[in-house]
């Protein structure tokens, strides 16, 4: 349930604080130009701010959520919940938020918190919002043939290594197919597509 997976999150403050909170707020610098984006659960709706534009949606007005997981080189924990409402119109939550150039930092307690909250106030009022994980469909079905003709190309070239006798080379593509695993592989498999429920949050894209 909801409530077995809540952690504290940030609760009004300064960005990037990691104090304790009820999930009914979160703020984050999404970029290191502009403002702070601002996302509060009230009883009126979603209030949020972001991008110079602003608004309140009701909880029944919500459409869709989208969770994923998104890494960028300065932070490989970087998960993205995008929320469409009936409009069309979309509001986009990351878990990290920018301080300088060289510092993006994680908000893992505040994000967590808040996408929980979002949940279960949804989930209260019954809400027929669409619950899905990941990319687009299409996109996850071509990186994932982009991957195959990766994985066959370099398995030609391992075979070919070690029929040479390039014993160095069949190590460095060794080595090289299992960073490339491990970095792409994980991204795949946690943004493969799927739908889940307001009871069952996929832990592999909360932080």
């Amino acid at each position: 349930m909801l409530s077995q997976i809540f952690k504290p999150g940030l609760r009004g403050g300064a960005i990037g604080s990691e104090t304790a909170g009820d999930g009914t707020q979160y703020i984050f610098k999404p970029s290191l130009v502009g403002s702070a984006s601002q996302f509060d659960l009230t009883e009126d709706g979603l209030s949020w701010q972001a991008k110079g534009k602003k608004g309140v949606w009701p909880l029944d007005k919500i459409a869709a959520i989208r969770l994923s997981y998104r890494p960028v080189s300065m932070q490989s924990r970087r998960f993205r919940t995008d929320i469409e409402d009936t409009r069309g119109e979309r509001v986009t939550l990351y878990s990290t938020t920018w301080h300088t150039v060289a510092l993006m930092s994680p908000q893992d307690n505040g994000y967590r918190a808040f996408v929980v909250e979002l949940h279960r106030r949804l989930a209260d009022i019954q809400s027929r919002a669409v619950l899905v994980v990941g990319i687009n469909p299409k996109i996850y079905l071509a990186g994932m043939a982009v991957i195959a003709v990766v994985g066959i190309a370099m398995l030609g070239l391992l075979i070919r290594a070690l029929l040479t006798a390039e014993f160095a080379g069949a190590l460095f593509l060794m080595g090289f197919a299992a960073l490339f695993g491990w970095q792409i592989g994980g991204f795949m498999r946690r943004n493969r597509p799927r739908r889940y429920t307001f009871d069952a949050l996929p832990q592999d894209v909360l932080p």
